[in-house]
């Protein structure tokens, strides 16, 4: 990937000649527009920009990006992008997934590159629903969730994505809402900043099959009260008036008044940390967007990418080169003799 500025782009510029073909009121079309938006305020040259979905809504991402793109298979885009990530690494790669094809099929597929730390940006667009298929239940649907495949209503435990983002050894993560653009933007820009992988869950609104999903971090009257703003080196508290915070006893992250507790006790949130403990505890205030539910960056730490330890050992393997001819030993016709 190159951080070299070059051209002044617009948005339209990373418009394409596609009908954007979802739902009227989707999520999904607030998301397209920020990241058009903020792809033309990056000045990469649109030839040095990849987007790769698998299947579902949210996977006809690269019809409508101005960029190269490939739309792959169900759950197989981060194992497509991480290919092109390794033998492309001026490139700047991005998946785009839901939570159905991401954490579904397609989830051992994400956790082996999290785990890797490959140079790739992974947007979840989570909605808590199979969309294209016309509403079933999806690993991010709470439990109980009625649907056309849950007459009954879920049994599932559902995942917390970030949560196993973490627990997959992820360098950076981070949540935010479709319907919060300059957020969003904000996500982006410290995502595509970052040397590894980066995980973006957005809570992106289904209009038809679970609307109002994440109300009580979009609506007026309770956005205030359970959205958690997660901000590098401050206290973590919210609240109309700040009367909420957040504090750590014994490993886990607790709720309290604000004014029950010292101003030293209140956790003032480090992004940074190279241990995710914290960030862990803080993903697990909230198992969905149900009440008071952290948004922002969990955590970006610094470590090696798959792409640098790779090429590094390239350089250690030619540096201790042998008397062996490498090139002679795969034509020897198969027959191999190793001392």
């Amino acid at each position: 990937m190159t951080d070299t500025i070059t051209t002044k782009f617009t948005r339209a510029d990373f418009q394409t000649d596609q009908e954007v073909r979802w739902c009227p009121g989707c999520g999904d079309y607030t998301i397209l527009a920020a990241v058009q938006g903020f792809m033309a305020d990056l000045g990469l040259p649109k030839e040095q920009i990849v987007f790769v979905s698998g299947i579902g809504c949210s996977s006809r991402f690269p019809y409508y990006m101005n960029t190269y793109g490939v739309h792959s298979i169900h759950g197989r885009a981060p194992a497509i992008a991480s290919g092109i990530a390794v033998a492309r690494p001026d490139l700047s790669v991005w998946v785009v997934t839901g939570d159905g094809d991401g954490l579904s099929i397609g989830g051992n597929h994400l956790i082996h590159a999290l785990r890797r730390n490959m140079n790739l940006k992974i947007l979840l667009f989570n909605n808590q629903i199979y969309g294209l298929t016309k509403g079933q239940y999806s690993p991010t649907s709470e439990k109980g969730k009625r649907t056309k495949s849950s007459p009954a209503g879920s049994p599932d435990v559902p995942f917390n994505p970030i949560s196993l983002a973490l627990g997959a050894e992820a360098s950076f993560v981070a949540r935010t809402i479709d319907m919060d653009r300059k957020h969003t933007v904000d996500i982006l820009e410290k995502a595509y900043e970052h040397k590894g992988t980066a995980f973006i869950e957005i809570y992106q609104n289904c209009n038809v099959f679970n609307d109002k999903a994440f109300i009580e971090l979009t609506g007026k009257e309770t956005r205030l009260e359970n959205r958690i703003n997660l901000e590098h080196g401050q206290p973590v508290i919210f609240g109309p008036e700040g009367e909420q915070a957040v504090i750590m006893v014994d490993g886990t992250a607790k709720i309290v008044p604000s004014d029950s507790v010292p101003a030293e006790d209140i956790l003032v949130h480090d992004a940074h940390d190279p241990n995710p403990s914290t960030a862990f505890a803080l993903s697990r205030l909230s198992h969905g967007p149900y009440g008071p539910t952290p948004v922002g960056i969990f955590r970006s730490a610094i470590r090696s990418t798959y792409e640098q330890d790779v090429s590094q050992q390239l350089v250690d393997a030619q540096e201790k080169k042998g008397p062996g001819d490498l090139a002679q030993l795969l034509r020897s016709m198969g027959t191999w003799k190793v001392e």
